[in-house]
């Protein structure tokens, strides 16, 4: 599978039993005690989890000062016993990085990164500035840290696996928008950022993709002045496909004659792509999935949802 209008992206080193997991808190502060079960869950998995002593340090709403959370990154990009960087929690703060981020270190050491809500920020500017597969998934002090908050199964398929990963959805967990089948690089994230990129220099980058979008408590007409605004600013011209999210709390209370879905249908069927509603990644209410943006990949949207995607990461078998 071929996203013509996207580069080939650096897929890093697979995840191993064992591996060390840099974790990071990139945006704002978070409890002690989600990070510490969050910590133990990938104990449980097999990884050793690491974190600077710092990370606990606050400034106002932040995970500490932007020089701190710039230098964790970095530090955990540059220590080669760090195989995979894992963020701690999104919240905001992410975008303060962006202009001090030493894109020849992170190219240089390329590593699973993996995160979502805020973080995609962060997310989409590694992989289009640095061609770096990135990693919509669950985040330590976040869904890792509760019972049955993500699916283990596609976060190994994502980070550990050098096959093609294929994943079948039935009515019961996505709801088919508009049929057909399409071929592009997966790529996107929280809505709200997304539209935050726009006029910036670190503007998303979205022809040739299967868009990803999914936020939490936006309130349909705020869904739909974001899809608005993308549209205006040519972001879905050259989308092949677009997944939605579960879009948590995005409902109007007490409508009940209009769903979130025709507020979605309404801006973007007249794109003649196949469209999917309700997959469950970044802001879940259970079994949160992990994504790769910047591999190929095919969306087929029928009777059921077939998403499959090529490999994210450099198989473990020619590891150094």
């Amino acid at each position: 599978m071929q996203a013509r209008d996207q580069s080939e992206r650096t897929h890093p080193p697979a995840l191993r039993p064992g591996d060390t997991v840099g974790i990071i808190a990139p945006a704002s502060g978070f409890r002690r005690d989600d990070l510490e079960a969050g910590c133990a869950h990938l104990l449980r998995m097999g990884y050793a989890p690491f974190y600077l002593p710092d990370i606990f340090e606050r400034e106002l709403y932040f995970a500490g000062s932007v020089a701190r959370r710039v230098h964790e990154l970095h530090e955990m990009f540059a220590r080669p016993e760090v195989k995979a960087i894992l963020c701690a929690r999104g919240g905001y703060g992410c975008d303060y990085l962006l202009p001090h981020l030493d894109l020849g270190l992170i190219r240089a050491n390329p590593k699973i990164f993996a995160g979502c809500s805020d973080v995609t920020t962060l997310l989409t500017w590694l992989c289009d500035a640095v061609h770096l597969v990135t990693f919509h998934a669950p985040m330590v002090a976040g869904d890792m840290a509760r019972p049955g908050g993500f699916d283990e199964s596609s976060w190994l398929a994502a980070v550990a696996g050098g096959e093609r990963n294929r994943r079948e959805f039935t009515a019961d967990q996505v709801q088919p928008l508009a049929p057909g089948e399409a071929e592009g690089m997966l790529y996107g994230g929280c809505l709200s950022l997304l539209c935050a990129s726009l006029g910036t220099p670190y503007e998303i980058r979205t022809e040739g993709t299967i868009l990803f979008l999914e936020d939490r408590a936006e309130r349909p007409y705020r869904i739909d002045r974001m899809l608005m605004q993308l549209k205006l600013a040519g972001k879905f011209d050259g989308v092949r496909g677009i997944i939605c999210g579960e879009m948590i709390d995005c409902g109007e209370p007490g409508a009940l004659d209009y769903t979130l879905q025709q507020v979605i249908m309404r801006i973007l069927s007249d794109l003649h792509v196949p469209i999917v509603f309700g997959l469950k990644s970044g802001h879940a209410s259970s079994g949160a999935l992990t994504m790769p943006f910047g591999v190929p990949a095919k969306l087929t949207v029928g009777e059921t949802v077939v998403l499959s995607c090529e490999p994210a990461v450099e198989s473990a078998a020619v590891r150094k």
